[in-house]
C-alpha cells in the first residue's frame, strides 16, 4: 500500500515499553496502553513544600496562587507556576462566568415562572460543573501531573515556560 501524502508527512515515534509504531501526537500506546505525554510531573520539594502539595494549595482561591508567583523558591518552579496560572486564569474564566450568568437571568426572570425555574436549574448545574472542575484540578495536582483545562491549560503553560 502506497502511503498517501497526510501519512507520509505525520511524524512517527515508538513506544518505549512494546515498540509499537504510532504518530508523534498519541497519548496513548495502541499496543500496550501506556501514556505517551512526557509532561514535568512533580518529584521534588519547593521551599519547605513537596511540589504536589504547593499545586494543590495554589487552588485553594486566588491568593495562594498570587503568593507563589511573587515569592522567590516558588516562582522559579515550572510545575507551581504552571498551576498557579491556570487558577488564576480558572478564577478569571469563572468571575466572567457568573457575570454573563446574572446578565442572563435578568432577561430570564421576564418569562414568569418558567424564567426563575431555568435560573435556579442553570446556576445549579454551573455551581457542580464548578467544584468537579476544581476537584479534578486538585485531585492531577496532588498526583503531581500538569493537567490542563481546554484553552486556559495552554495559555497557563506558555506563562509557565512549557510548550
Amino acid at each position: 500500500m502506497v502511503p498517501t501524502m497526510d501519512e507520509a508527512t505525520i511524524p512517527l515515534t515508538s513506544c518505549p515499553k512494546c515498540a509499537a509504531q504510532m504518530p508523534a501526537t498519541a497519548v496513548f500506546c495502541p499496543g500496550c496502553g501506556r501514556l505517551m505525554q512526557s509532561e514535568t510531573r512533580a518529584r521534588g520539594s519547593v521551599g519547605a513544600l513537596p511540589e504536589n502539595i504547593a499545586g494543590v494549595l495554589a487552588y485553594f482561591t486566588f491568593i495562594p496562587a498570587i503568593v507563589f508567583l511573587v515569592l522567590e523558591p516558588y516562582s522559579k518552579n515550572r510545575f507551581l507556576r504552571f498551576h498557579s496560572v491556570q487558577c488564576l486564569l480558572l478564577w478569571g474564566a469563572a468571575i466572567l462566568f457568573a457575570v454573563a450568568l446574572k446578565l442572563a437571568s435578568v432577561v430570564l426572570f421576564i418569562i414568569p415562572v418558567l424564567g426563575p425555574l431555568l435560573v435556579y436549574i442553570i446556576s445549579t448545574v454551573v455551581a457542580l460543573a464548578a467544584v468537579v472542575i476544581w476537584f479534578v484540578l486538585v485531585v492531577k495536582a496532588f498526583q503531581g501531573e500538569m493537567f490542563k483545562l481546554p484553552l486556559l491549560g495552554d495559555f497557563a503553560a506558555q506563562q509557565a515556560g512549557h510548550s
